[in-house]
């Protein structure tokens, strides 16, 4: 009887033994395909940013007479009008190539568009009298901007500058970003409520909103789109500057952005006054909600954008455990998948509104621009890494994303990226291929951090 049992437990381990082994050769089977896709999907987003993107825009944008670069082109990449130069557009160029001359360090031609660009900087776009950059100038370099200058700008400066730095190692960029810093906290600072003043002078002047100003206007309010560049600019300074001070206005800003400026829905607030409180027209009829569209509604793109930018900083100012930045980070990427993303071809639409007489939202413009889908497609693999068996299925919603690109926003023939998806803008095939709001910043950010990632979790 006992020899029974010994033999009846003999067979029952044996089948365990071989089901373990069975599930863990399944497992294998699996992780050895999910790798295998993995590195094909990292293959293939490489060549993209090689024969479809850098290689179309440098170093043919360089302007050789008047130094910069040339940001205006036609849909087949022919260079129009007066290319007026807009610091954030040059910026973006000399942080381009920056990046671009570390990832790929056998073409030389970047590390020499990258020199160039931030002497256009630092020597036509920085205002030596004042401090602080100028937001517009023409092709030679005359200043244009009666406007005065934004925070917005100068952090794409800042940032910029200490990009090249870690690149280069020229003391000059590290100086200029040093330079623009200090000339941040002088003047657009806030020491009461925190944060920075969007619009400035040009000497440095918070400008104030007066009853002059027309209800558009966004003079004199605080913004997200500042805010958020701030903290990116900040980000990049403090991992080649870690400064006591830049850490702390780091840390405020993520603070800010974190805390105050995310809704509890996940989306962003876009435009404040400056102790905070919320701009919005809610309680207005839905027409003067439309008219002031600009001001008050839910941008998915930025949302999502925000949530990388958060965790990118936590990261560089190493923050251990931080569950709650994680954990907003995913709110907002939730929100914008589960009210802005296109369930049947993919892609963010670009604008929603929570009506207040109807229970979702609504969607209100349908387009989707170029920009937006780049940091979908950078933070749904950030998600993915982090929540591989999460409902929300962030590995195929970024394969998806990355099919809606290759299929109605690179444009295979020219190269570069259409300005907005071609399923549902069709004109904007013919659209300019560039422009001073249009260059190669985000889509070289998404991509090459996809290219990192997918490569890194092989």
């Amino acid at each position: 009887m006992k020899g029974s049992y010994r033999s009846i437990r003999t067979i029952l381990s044996v089948v365990l033994l071989i089901t373990v082994v069975s599930a863990h050769a399944q497992n294998k089977k699996v992780s050895q395909k999910n790798k295998a896709e993995r590195l094909q999907l990292a293959e293939d987003i490489d060549k993209s940013i090689r024969t479809e993107l850098l290689n179309k825009w440098y170093p043919y944008c360089v302007d050789s007479m008047y130094g910069g670069f040339l940001t205006t082109f036609t849909y087949n990449f022919l260079p129009t009008g007066g290319q007026d130069k807009m610091i954030v557009t040059q910026a973006r160029h000399v942080w381009s190539t920056a990046l671009a001359s570390r990832l790929y360090p056998g073409a030389d031609y970047y590390k020499k568009c990258a020199a160039q660009g931030f002497r256009f900087l630092k020597n036509t776009m920085w205002d030596k009298a004042n401090g602080g950059f100028y937001t517009l100038v023409d092709r030679k370099g005359n200043i244009k901007d009666s406007t005065g200058k934004t925070a917005y700008g100068n952090a794409f400066g800042l940032y910029a500058s200490a990009a090249w730095y870690k690149a280069s190692g020229d003391k000059n960029a590290l100086q200029l970003a040093k330079d623009c810093f200090a000339w941040l906290e002088k003047h657009a600072h806030d020491a009461v409520f925190k944060g920075y003043y969007q619009n400035l002078l040009r000497d440095g002047t918070p400008a104030k909103r007066t009853t002059a100003e027309p209800s558009t206007s966004t003079v004199g309010y605080k913004d997200q789109n500042s805010s958020i560049h701030l903290l990116e600019a900040f980000t990049e300074l403090y991992s080649v500057w870690p400064d006591a001070l830049v850490r702390q206005r780091l840390q405020e800003m993520l603070l800010l952005v974190r805390d105050v400026i995310t809704t509890e829905k996940g989306s962003l607030t876009l435009f404040m006054h400056p102790d905070w409180t919320p701009v919005s027209f809610r309680d207005s009829s839905e027409a003067a909600i439309l008219h002031h569209r600009y001001i008050d509604h839910v941008s998915f793109g930025h949302d999502v954008e925000t949530a990388y930018l958060m965790l990118e900083a936590s990261q560089v100012m190493g923050l251990k455990n931080d569950t709650v930045t994680m954990k907003i980070a995913k709110r907002m990427v939730d929100h914008a998948l589960q009210n802005g993303w296109d369930k049947n071809k993919g892609g963010f639409y670009d604008e929603g509104y929570y009506y207040k007489n109807k229970n979702d939202i609504s969607i209100i413009k349908k387009s989707k621009n170029w920009w937006a889908q780049a940091e979908g497609l950078n933070t749904l693999l950030l998600m993915a890494d982090h929540f591989p068996n999460d409902p929300a299925n962030y590995f195929e919603k970024f394969t998806m994303m990355w099919k809606y690109i290759q299929t109605y926003l690179i444009d295979h023939q020219y190269g570069d990226w259409y300005e907005e998806g071609l399923d549902n803008s069709p004109e904007r095939k013919t659209a300019l291929k560039g422009h001073i709001w249009k260059a190669t910043y985000h889509q070289l950010r998404s991509l090459s951090n996809c290219v990192e990632r997918l490569r890194k979790n092989e």
